[in-house]
């Protein structure tokens, strides 16, 4: 693999204006085919086959189609009731001008007698707005009429706020905080080489590569129906690799220069080494994220292809355009005080035996059961919130967006359970009989505040009972409502009830997810084991590497629970409110994170392990391996943490959790897992760490730091000498 990667770097050098030419057009075109070809993202999850999604599905064939809604909630002001004359006249000249808005079908009047949604007290009431358009679809435009309608109206004195599935933005990036996050990145590249040039082509290039992908994300959209959250994940992760796998593409080229090497031999070197890790490193976080297809959960593959396919594309940035860019820039990318300076000594180039980082590996290898266990402790009490996780597909809106203030009207006027209500579905003949008879049965139930009388479809042959819990829809008493529900003995002979509604969607979702999660990550864990194995040719070091992830993964998620549903240091990171982690958060994270986990094994203990197949001691070998690669991972994971930490402040709170967990992740795994527990573990275990047993011999080697180009380039130069001196003779 080495020599490959070595040819097609000295490739794109060659002919570095093509290369860098085609992935200008790559990247117009599919811009181009982003503005013209892009379709709408969803903002639900589901899952096929499940109760409350087929329930949908009959719903929908039963009592036809409707589109999307939302619900203008209105209160009077202190001491008075809406039905007062002017009141009721304010709200009746709302609902007329809601009813003529462009896409409504229908504005409900709170007043109808007919179908009143004013509360006991008569002080809050609420219509709800139907579109035409379905979930999703409805315009920005369409939304803006809708909230300038509810803004003029409050000139009457009424306090008027707007909720649900129609008001919903669609999820953005870009923002400052994000963009905040890109500048700290690129101010660390400029600290670590020195030089301004270097830093803006690596991420210069790094975004061209994620522009390239999160595109291609959106020309997706077009053909198949994906998740709003999917090209956010896309680029979020794929910005974060894209600059790391170019810093240590750049690292090794400027490693090349300094030893006197031509730009083309350097070039073809840093791909032929530096390229082999960032392929197998990339090659890992692809497995982990195309893992998720075992999981079977439609949305939950479709982001988990989106970010590889991302992936992807940065590798192949990584060892082509970068090589091809390097070409143009030579010694640019060294500080000027290194240009044009003698060469130095392969063992000089890299971090000297004095600094902080040699200190530190010094320490922690001489004070390895202490490091060892610190370690542990510390990441042990981090993830013991862990235990307490709880997940939930219901998003909370930010606290200070007119659906919060609209939501909390509804609470308060007509319980907590008023927005998140279950729906059952009496499915067959006698349905309305049925759904009659249940009724005291369902009222009975604990956590149960109003139940609706049926509603029966067309030709009686179902009908819809509505369960208003009294409980908000992430409580865990809901949860056990819909449990319950379900539980009811049914008539064999009669009609089919099913249990359905957002709330249900959510409980199902979140359970399915919870159930595949050990799953998954035993699926993960196995496969760092392997490739681990094949890298290092080794037992015990993938054993530490594993356990150290799993360490990682129970700190992060730890961490995340204890800020996001505790309300732990929330200020810190702008939090809301309180409540369950978000569903996709836990697995998304284990998969990214494992990917991210197995780079910095790699990139790190592979140096150890050149050091030592060189005759090293053990102990010897590892500090001279982590003197050599720590200044580059610290580097690494500080980036991916600055890109990950400006997802955090944004208001969407499912991207936050998922933000949030995943820079935790990166500064437990890179600088608590990867520099002190491994080293740690590593030096008690001595000649024993590279021990593998006779029976596994025949396994392949993965030259991952490209030993075998360099053993070539080595042997090259001896036979020029040896032809020189003939010559000479």
């Amino acid at each position: 693999m080495a020599r490959f990667l070595s040819r097609i770097g000295a490739f794109s050098h060659r002919h570095r204006l093509s290369v860098i030419a085609v992935w200008l057009v790559v990247l117009i075109g599919g811009g181009a085919g982003a503005v013209t070809l892009a379709g709408e993202t969803s903002s639900s999850f589901s899952i096929p086959g499940q109760e409350s999604t087929t329930a949908l599905q009959r719903i929908s064939e039963k009592f036809g189609s409707s589109g999307a809604s939302a619900k203008v909630v209105v209160h009077a002001p202190a001491g008075q009731q809406l039905t007062t004359p002017q009141n009721a006249k304010a709200l009746g000249d709302l609902v007329t001008q809601l009813g003529g808005l462009s896409g409504v079908v229908k504005a409900g009047n709170p007043l109808d007698p007919a179908a009143p949604s004013v509360n006991a007290a008569q002080d809050t009431a609420y219509s709800t707005v139907t579109y035409s358009a379905k979930v999703g679809d409805v315009t920005a435009e369409q939304q803006k009429a809708l909230l300038d309608a509810v803004d003029a109206a409050r000139s009457t004195g009424l306090t008027i706020e707007a909720t649900g599935e129609a008001t919903q933005a669609p999820f953005h990036i870009g923002g400052i905080a994000e963009g905040l996050g890109v500048v700290v990145a690129l101010m660390i590249l400029v600290i670590t080489y020195g030089s301004l040039i270097a830093a803006g082509m690596n991420l210069l290039t790094a975004l061209v590569g994620v522009g390239i992908g999160v595109l291609g994300v959106t020309i997706a959209t077009g053909f198949a129906d994906l998740s709003s959250t999917t090209p956010i994940l896309a680029g979020m992760l794929g910005l974060a690799v894209g600059i790391d796998y170019t810093l240590f593409i750049v690292t090794r080229y400027r490693h090349e220069l300094r030893r006197g090497a031509d730009v083309g031999t350097a070039v073809a070197t840093a791909v032929g080494t530096a390229g082999s890790a960032v392929v197998t490193a990339g090659l890992t976080v692809v497995i982990a994220l195309t893992g998720l297809v075992v999981v079977g959960i439609p949305f939950l593959t479709q982001m988990g292809v989106a970010a590889a396919a991302t992936i992807v594309v940065a590798v192949l940035v990584a060892i082509t355009l970068v090589p091809a860019v390097l070409g143009y820039l030579g010694d640019k990318v060294l500080p000027r005080r290194q240009r044009g300076a003698a060469p130095v000594a392969h063992d000089a180039v890299d971090t000297g035996k004095r600094g902080f980082l040699a200190g530190w590996s010094t320490a922690v290898t001489r004070r390895r059961v202490l490091a060892l266990g610190l370690a542990v402790v510390a990441l042990g009490v981090i993830a013991i919130p862990f235990a307490s996780m709880r997940t939930t597909l219901v998003q909370r809106p930010a606290s200070d967006s007119t659906q919060a203030r609209a939501d909390q009207m509804l609470t308060d006027g007509f319980g907590a359970g008023f927005n998140g209500p279950i729906v059952m579905l009496f499915d067959g003949t006698g349905a309305v009989e049925a759904a009659t008879k249940a009724g005291p049965a369902i009222s009975a139930l604990d956590d149960v505040a109003v139940v609706t009388p049926p509603t029966p479809n067309s030709d009686g042959t179902a009908a819809l009972v509505t369960v208003i819990p009294k409980s908000g829809p992430t409580s865990e008493a809901t949860e056990r409502l819909v449990a319950d529900l379900r539980a009811l003995p049914a008539d064999p002979g009669g009609p089919k009830a099913a249990v359905t509604g957002a709330t249900a969607v959510s409980v199902d979702v979140a359970k399915s997810l919870d159930d595949a999660l050990p799953i998954y990550l035993a699926l993960v864990v196995g496969l760092a084991l392997v490739l681990l194995v094949l890298v290092f040719r080794s037992l015990l070091v993938p054993l530490v590497g594993v356990l150290g992830f799993l360490l990682t993964i129970g700190a992060s998620l730890g961490a995340t629970v204890a800020v996001f549903q505790w309300g732990w240091l929330g200020d810190l990171v702008a939090l809301d409110s309180t409540g369950p982690l978000i569903s996709l958060t836990p697995i998304l994270v284990i998969g990214i994170l494992f990917g991210l986990a197995m780079d910095y094994q790699i990139f790190l203990v592979s140096r150890m392990h050149e050091a030592h197949s060189h005759g090293a001691a053990p102990l010897e070998a590892i500090r001279t391996g982590f003197r050599q690669a720590a200044p580059v991972v610290v580097a690494a994971a500080l980036i991916m943490f600055s890109v990950f930490a400006g997802f955090v402040p944004a208001g969407d709170a499912t991207l936050k959790s998922i933000a949030f967990a995943l820079a935790a992740g990166i500064l437990f795994d890179a600088f608590v897992v990867r520099m002190v527990l491994v080293p740690a573990a590593l030096a008690l275990l001595g000649d024993r760490a590279w021990w593998l047993p006779g029976w596994l011999t025949w396994l392949p080697e993965l030259d991952v730091e490209g030993s075998a180009l360099t053993k070539t380039a080595e042997t090259a130069a001896v036979e020029e000498r040896q032809e020189v001196a003939a010559a000479e003779r």
